[in-house]
């Protein structure tokens, strides 16, 4: 091909064809996983017969949506869901960024290194696994009433009370995820210019200083991102955890809506199921472009997540 001809996108692709390569499986992935299945909210405008199939089955407008908001159960578990993770937002959003500031602080490296790898290793087990050992922990005849009970007082009804549930909780959600959480502020530390801490140094600011006007203002943008991108699984609250450690009893506080869609699957009622998901689905992707469009009008366009 002469110089003439040659195609200038067509050779800007090609010095990068490595790169390129690497990009393809990840994009292969959404669209397989999460992109294609997004045909299947069609089933949530249908009355879904499965004999029939998703594009047999007889439409149904906005039915499974007006049966959705009439119920009982559903409005329910909405309320429940955003209990639950503004709980988590208000609460636990800032105890990785207080672990990434201890653990910044630490100059023993073995020692700093074995902390966080004892911090981020909950992350790696199942809730499967946590859920069992948690009902172990507080049930009535585990080790923390068995504590209670020998300093005389009375077993507390701990995964039957609301109150008490909803604390577990909030408390072992994060007690999960902070240092995992931590690993992303730390990398965010650690892109501080030394500079600006010796320049405080020599004017004579002590350490708690510098963490106020350098450390935290330089985890700002950091923070201002994980917390958009929490915004969209907000509708969410940990499926995971809620539904391994639930019980019937606490269904008024710890119903959320995947454990409605979830009841409405086993039911075989799947347009109702596909309705609940989508509403999920929208008001995620509300809060996320909502909040990131103050965040960018408010930083005049200097925050944001795109």
């Amino acid at each position: 091909m002469t110089d003439a001809t040659r195609n200038p996108v067509f050779d800007k692709y090609r010095r990068h064809l490595g790169l390129i390569s690497m990009v393809v499986p990840v994009l292969a992935f959404f669209l397989i996983f999460h992109y294609v299945p997004m045909v299947g909210l069609v089933i949530a405008f249908k009355d879904y017969v499965m004999s029939d199939g998703v594009f047999g089955s007889a439409w149904a407008g906005l039915d499974n949506f007006a049966r959705l908001f009439g119920s009982e159960d559903f409005p329910r578990a909405v309320g429940n869901t955003l209990t639950i993770s503004i709980l988590r937002l208000s609460v636990g959003f800032f105890f990785p960024v207080i672990l990434a500031l201890m653990l910044n602080e630490v100059r023993q490296m073995g020692y700093k290194r074995s902390i966080q790898t004892l911090t981020y290793l909950p992350h790696f087990f199942s809730w499967v696994i946590l859920g069992g050992i948690f009902l172990m922990i507080f049930g009535g005849a585990g080790p923390v009433n068995a504590a209670v009970k020998l300093f005389g007082g009375k077993p507390i009804t701990f995964l039957t009370n609301d109150a008490w549930f909803i604390t577990i909780l909030i408390a072992t959600g994060i007690w999960q995820g902070a240092g995992w959480g931590a690993i992303i502020y730390l990398a965010s530390l650690s892109g501080i210019s030394p500079s600006l801490y010796e320049a405080a140094t020599i004017d004579g600011a002590n350490r708690w200083q510098q963490t106020l006007h350098i450390t935290l203002p330089c985890l700002v943008p950091t923070m201002i991102t994980l917390f958009i991108l929490s915004l969209g699984g907000i509708l969410t609250a940990g499926f995971d955890q809620i539904y391994n450690m639930y019980n019937f009893q606490v269904y008024d506080v710890a119903d959320i809506v995947d454990t409605y869609v979830l009841r409405r699957m086993m039911a075989l009622d799947l347009g109702l199921a596909t309705a609940a998901g989508m509403f999920k689905g929208v008001v995620g992707l509300v809060l996320v472009v909502g909040a990131n469009f103050f965040a960018k009008k408010i930083s005049k366009g200097e925050q944001g997540v795109w």
